[in-house]
């Protein structure tokens, strides 16, 4: 089986990147998402690229699924009926939360519902000290009260947090098992397997998020793996995690919340290859899909981890590549409200009814409307032909919602809803560097997604960024991301232990539990040991400090490496926070371990060139602060530079070039834009 996908399901379209052993060579497929039931929508697309490349589905191998599945259950609220378990007296602990105000000016604060109510919290008598030695035992007594009171309230997924469990996990998994014997389907998730770090809240929220999701995301996956198996489709199924890499589809049903940002972080590990492949040290990312805009900043040519992110204000106590995302894509909607204020986003037309230009019952105006109504996007060669636009639907649109309200001509309303969309993606990007320190000036802009490449060079205008780079297939950059992705796994142990020699044995003994748990996740992925990697890092802060830094261990645990690791702290505060003490004592919060298993990847160096084809060059209107006819190429026509205006369209994405810009075909593929400077000009 020669032939591998990867696959990112998002909110309008569906993207596939097909890989061939055969050839050698890697291509894009791009197909309507159906939100109805996104299985249907992925085996469309994998029909089409067998159709389009010449492979039967029986020549798959592996197939590398990123989805939107977990976060959009979350956002929508989509949840099954779940009922929380707690140490008596922490039931609660969800609703408390963290005493940090959102909006520091806002006079009543609005705290979010939590996912499950009060009503369905339950206290269990047992207790835990710190150091895992048992302060009040769990009576057989409580654990039939409990049973009893899942089944009255009718519980269809159990989140189980006790106190101090990351430090003793016995009365978790004493309660699982107890609920497994009397309700075997009952899905049940324990804060200790889930997120076995300190901070209560924290570990309650991750948990609760994972018990909510499992019905959700087992029951997807049980469909796909139906359909997969009607269709003769033996790929081995593996899920895109937060973290940038895959896990199989049992290790997904079991703890979903690790599936929260499986799709962009494709994207982003696609931009850190392809940064080293061009040599650049510091990019930064945009995605801009149909509903959402993802940046990610590779700096010093790697992309950043955090260990906790949020959905929707909930925290999640995980590693996951570190993007931020808003919503503001082609299918964002623009508005005027009451008071006369003009919006674009974050609602989204979605696939379906969509904008107003897909003839699907859209009546909203969005940013793919604006493209169109400006000339900027040809409607009848969208998506190669296969989706034509209805470009007087798009202006009417324009002119009942956004002119009318706003006194405005059409092309004025449109250009608009372009220049408030690119001002949003410009304030995302330039927040990422700024809360980094980094300056925007300095970095390379690199656009995909497919609807990037209209908006990637007036939003590196906006931020003094001189060079854009637009890679090879860009309107499925993040399925090529997810395509060369490698299985792992993330383990974490928390003890708070001073970073001295007497913490040793401790640290050691952790280390190799960790190393342990991590060979065998590894082995059961069936991952051959030369193929294995497992590295340690250590959550590190001064003494009386309520924030870690993750510093990566290097070397054996012992004094050496510990040293090694100190030092590497105080520098890493230094760079973050410009001060370090190193007289103060440091602490050691939590061991880390990333189990990572290297899959057989593809040559990256050897990518399918642009499709040849297209229609010959061309001219047609497109409004540029006032109506010009602009030059029109297909990608596989730039073969040297070519000079602004000018637009260049591929079946799946068009990229706007403005005036003092110039464009060429650089190595693997790319375009590469560059601003013009005046000495270029004369």
């Amino acid at each position: 089986m020669t032939v591998r996908l990867g696959i990112d399901i998002g909110g309008t379209f569906t993207d596939l990147q097909v890989f061939d052993g055969r050839t050698g060579r890697s291509s894009g497929v791009k197909t309507p998402t159906t939100p109805e039931d996104p299985s249907i929508g992925l085996m469309a697309a994998i029909d089409e690229a067998a159709r389009r490349f010449g492979f039967g589905l029986a020549d798959v191998g592996l197939l590398l699924h990123g989805t939107t599945i977990a976060t959009n259950a979350v956002l929508e609220r989509k949840l099954p009926r779940g009922v929380l378990l707690a140490t008596e007296g922490f039931r609660d602990v969800l609703e408390i939360g963290r005493h940090a105000r959102r909006d520091i000016y806002g006079l009543r604060q609005q705290r979010g519902t939590p996912l499950i109510p009060r009503e369905r919290r339950l206290g269990v008598a047992e207790r835990m000290r710190a150091d895992g030695s048992v302060e009040q035992a769990l009576s057989p007594a409580a654990l039939d009260r409990a049973i009893a009171a899942i089944r009255e309230l009718g519980a269809e997924t159990v989140a189980i947090s006790l106190l101090h469990a990351t430090a003793n996990p016995a009365h978790e998994q004493a309660l699982r098992d107890h609920i497994l014997c009397v309700c075997p389907e009952l899905p049940v998730s324990l804060s200790s397997e889930v997120s076995a770090e300190i901070r209560e809240y924290e570990r309650t929220s991750t948990t609760v998020l994972n018990a909510l999701l499992v019905p959700v995301v087992r029951g997807y996956l049980a469909l796909l793996q139906r359909r997969m198996a009607e269709r003769g489709l033996t790929a081995r199924l593996l899920l895109v995690q937060s973290n940038g890499g895959v896990c199989s589809a049992a290790v997904a049903a079991a703890q979903p919340v690790r599936l929260l940002l499986s799709g962009p972080s494709g994207g982003a590990l696609a931009a850190s290859r392809i940064a080293a492949r061009l040599g650049l040290d510091s990019v930064v990312g945009m995605d801009m899909g149909g509903t959402s805009f993802d940046v990610c900043v590779v700096s010093g040519g790697r992309v950043t981890q955090m260990m906790q992110g949020e959905v929707d204000g909930l925290p999640v106590r995980l590693p996951m590549v570190e993007i931020r995302t808003i919503g503001s894509g082609g299918g964002s909607i623009a508005s005027v409200d009451e008071a006369g204020r003009f919006t674009v986003g974050p609602h989204s037309a979605g696939a379906k009814p969509g904008p107003a230009c897909y003839g699907r019952g859209g009546t909203r105006p969005t940013v793919t409307d604006a493209n169109l109504a400006l000339g900027r996007l040809d409607g009848g060669f969208f998506l190669g032909g296969a989706l034509p636009l209805d470009a007087d639907a798009a202006r009417a649109a324009l002119a009942t919602e956004v002119g009318a309200p706003l006194g405005l001509d059409i092309d004025r309303a449109a250009a608009g809803v372009i220049a408030l969309a690119n001002t949003s993606l410009a304030a995302a990007i330039r927040l990422s560097l700024f809360e980094k320190g980094l300056d925007p000036r300095a970095f390379t802009l690199l656009s995909f997604g497919g609807a990037g490449g209209l908006h990637a060079i007036e939003v590196a205008d906006e931020l003094g960024i001189t060079q854009v780079v637009f890679p090879a297939d860009a309107s499925t950059f993040s399925a090529s991301g997810i395509l060369a992705s490698d299985i792992a796994h993330n383990l974490a142990s928390s003890r708070l232990l001073p970073a001295t020699a007497a913490s040793l044995p401790e640290l050691a003994r952790l280390a190799a539990e960790l190393r342990g748990q991590g060979r065998a996740l590894l082995d059961g992925d069936g991952v051959d040991r030369e193929r294995q990697a497992l590295d340690l890092a250590a959550d590190m802060r001064y003494r009386g400090q309520a924030f870690e830094l993750v510093v990566p261990w290097t070397g054996a645990v012992d004094g050496t490496g510990l040293q090694g690791a100190v030092a590497a702290f105080h520098d890493m505060h230094r760079q973050r926070f410009s001060y370090a003490n190193p007289i103060d004592p440091v602490d050691i919060v939590t061991i880390r371990l990333s189990a990572t298993g290297r899959l057989p990847v593809q040559d990256p160096n050897r990518t399918a060139p642009p499709v040849e084809g297209g229609r010959p060059p061309h001219r047609r209107p497109v409004f540029l602060g006032g109506w010009r006819d602009v030059e029109v190429v297909h990608r596989s026509h730039v073969t040297g530079p070519m000079p602004g205006p000018l637009l260049i369209e591929e079946d799946t994405t068009t990229v706007l070039l403005t005036e003092d810009w110039t464009c060429e075909p650089g190595p693997h593929g790319a375009l590469i834009a560059r601003r013009r400077t005046p000495q270029d000009m004369t």
